[in-house]
């Protein structure tokens, strides 16, 4: 299967790793400019080699997941059965994204988004499709669950479909209806920003706050560090999805949490966050 992923960053570059290092898989890298894609690319590369490095994968192996990535702009997609687009967590960019696809693609190409908490059904709307969810969670070529979520007019086939190839990429799919953050983050982005909010009170310093958290809750990562590791500015975005569809008040971003991203400390990504990366 020839699949475009729509999106170079570290979602996108690591969904095309997860598809490339499986059987049967040819993944198309895009992003607005193919300077950009081979970015994703190399950073993929960089990740393979250090596990040829540390004895984990063959040089071979690594050579041969490079070998069915190909980079570019969204145009090469002409081929493609499945586009997943890991673009910007917004509503008009995704929507767009796919507009401009369909046009690309063939009419029997399957339309899936990354999306961590957006309406399916919006990103799909005024399209010649439907669109369903398909969400991988960081690292991508890890981390073993995505999540699959259908709108309102995403069908069961669709569905099917998205299942199989993820229990092809080696994960395990958990269906999920459209509702606000799906499963995983209407959980967990909240207890980040109520661990934002201890960290702001002067109730905990950074690294006790996580330590609790891991030896008290067998957490593998402590809510802060994996804040970092996300970006406070999805944290962020995310939190203001669920306050604006769930209409709750529970949901509001803590202000410390803005005026993080303000600063543009958004964690790993800018090598500050609630912990120095440099």
């Amino acid at each position: 299967m020839k699949v475009g992923v729509i999106g170079a960053g570290t979602m996108g570059s690591g969904i095309a790793q997860a598809f490339a290092q499986t059987d049967g898989y040819e993944v198309y890298l895009c992003d607005i400019s193919k300077e950009f894609a081979e970015g994703g690319k190399s950073r993929i590369k960089n990740t393979l080699y250090g596990r040829v490095s540390k004895g984990k994968i063959t040089q071979e192996d690594a050579d041969s997941v490079l070998s069915r990535i190909t980079t570019g702009t969204k145009e090469i997609c002409t081929d493609c059965q499945l586009i997943v687009e890991a673009a910007l967590e917004n509503m008009e960019v995704k929507n767009t994204t796919f507009r401009e696809l369909q046009d690309i693609v063939g009419p029997d190409c399957v339309f899936a988004t990354n999306t961590s908490s957006l309406s399916i059904t919006e990103i799909g709307k005024g399209l010649d499709r439907p669109v369903v969810g398909m969400h991988f969670f960081n690292p991508a070529p890890v981390m073993k669950l995505v999540e699959v979520t259908a709108g309102l007019n995403t069908t069961p086939e669709m569905m099917s479909t998205i299942k199989k190839v993820s229990e092809d990429l080696g994960k395990t799919p958990v269906e999920v209806e459209e509702a606000a953050g799906f499963v995983v983050n209407r959980i967990l982005i909240p207890m980040i920003n109520e661990a934002v909010a201890i960290y702001a009170e002067g109730i905990a310093s950074v690294e006790d706050i996580d330590t609790a958290m891991r030896l008290g809750a067998n957490h593998p990562v402590g809510p802060l560090q994996l804040a970092d590791i996300i970006g406070l500015d999805i944290c962020l975005a995310i939190m203001e999805v669920l306050a604006d569809e769930l209409n709750s008040t529970k949901f509001q971003p803590h202000p410390y949490l803005r005026k993080m991203v303000r600063a543009g400390k958004l964690g790993k990504k800018t090598g500050h966050g609630f912990y120095d990366y440099e």
